[in-house]
């Protein structure tokens, strides 16, 4: 047990894995174990998960199962063209938190597949290899619009020249319930993959992706244009910062002849270590936990918009605590919404980029067993 009296758990049995029976923790408990314990989660209130946990995003201990309300189609009308759109995470207007935006759905996949958790001997392990097992792995188990996630999520394999045929006769084994059939609709697939270039190409426009050299994904001028708009922000800090990973999240269909088109996306720029960053400033601050060799828990925005405070990271390795750490962005300059954020009695730790360097973290314990126990990345 990670405390003295102890959280209560569940034991379920997942149908249709190999897993047999694994313990769980009980919905909504996650920050009621102690910080180092791999089942502690941050307060859902210190991140936008606190906003559609329970409405958009529901989950059954009788069955293990969760269900995922969605704000984006999953299907489209033959012959009707879909209004394209650039990840539903406008920062005007907060999205509802009865359905996830793309972006909200695709925070939710990193956040269940533990890759906003960081500890020291994470070091050199996370790859794209281990980034792809674990979001296939957490998309196990979660049904959106009725059906399985994870037979609708295309996340590229590592690409191997010897493996070349047999790559990419499972891709297209998998995208072949994308392929409109006459008189029926459309059905979407889902992509999680890391974009090298999204350009002109001879007609129309192209998204490159890596890991898959020999087939673009081709997105027409109208969504080219907003998501230069809608993501200019996370463009800027891709084209300036050389060890930055742009993430993408889209639906696509796919042509008879085997060629994708992009319908929605959203992107998500993440470090070296695949831990989600919105600004420089925010990467200031998860590139200083990790040199410093701290365990946190990364915080993401999921439907909430820019003007909603947010706790960029929770640390893990404090005594009896989890503080909230906060960037203090540009018009959110009222210190009082950062101490709302989450529970009250988490301590909370700010930095104002504005006017002053970085603060002096909060010390970490000296010695927390569970945590080095669980530096292997699986859950």
């Amino acid at each position: 047990m990670c405390l003295v009296e102890g959280v209560e758990m569940y034991v379920a049995r997942l149908a249709g894995t190999n897993e047999g029976f694994i313990v769980k923790r009980m919905p909504n408990t996650g920050s009621h174990h102690a910080p180092d314990c791999p089942s502690y989660e941050p307060p859902a209130e210190s991140s936008g998960l606190g906003q559609v946990l329970g409405s958009a995003i529901t989950e059954d201990p009788t069955t293990g199962e969760t269900t995922l309300k969605l704000d984006f189609s999953m299907s489209k009308i033959a012959g009707r063209a879909a209004m394209p759109a650039a990840g539903g995470d406008s920062d005007s207007v907060a999205s509802s938190g009865t359905k996830l935006s793309l972006r909200g759905l695709l925070h939710y996949l990193w956040d269940q597949a533990n890759l906003t958790r960081w500890q020291p001997g994470f070091a050199g392990k996370r790859t794209w290899g281990t980034v792809r097992r674990h979001l296939l792995l957490a998309a196990d188990n979660k049904i959106a619009r009725g059906d399985s996630l994870r037979s609708r999520l295309y996340v590229p394999e590592v690409f191997s020249v010897d493996q070349r045929d047999a790559i990419n006769a499972r891709r297209m084994a998998q995208w072949s319930q994308a392929i409109a059939a006459p008189g029926k609709p459309q059905h979407l697939m889902l992509l999680v993959a890391e974009v090298k270039e999204i350009v002109p190409a001879r007609y129309g426009f192209k998204a490159v992706l890596k890991h898959v050299p020999d087939q673009a994904f081709a997105l027409d001028e109208q969504l080219y244009r907003r998501l230069g708009r809608r993501f200019e922000s996370a463009l800027a800090l891709w084209g300036a910062a050389d060890d930055i990973h742009m993430v993408m999240m889209a639906t696509f269909s796919v042509a008879a002849a085997g060629v994708p088109t992009i319908v929605e996306l959203s992107l998500m720029p993440v470090t070296r270590y695949w831990l989600p960053v919105e600004d420089g400033f925010e990467k200031q601050l998860i590139e200083r936990l990790v040199a410093d060799g701290r365990s946190f828990v990364k915080g993401l925005r999921y439907n909430l918009g820019a003007g909603s405070a947010l706790a960029s990271a929770t640390l893990t390795d404090c005594e009896d605590s989890a503080p909230l750490l906060f960037v203090v962005h540009a018009g959110i300059e009222d210190s009082g919404r950062y101490l709302q954020v989450g529970e009250p009695s988490a301590p909370a730790w700010l930095w104002n980029p504005s006017n002053e360097a970085m603060p002096s973290l909060p010390p970490r314990q000296p010695h927390h067993p569970r945590a080095a126990e669980s530096a292997v990345e699986c859950r």
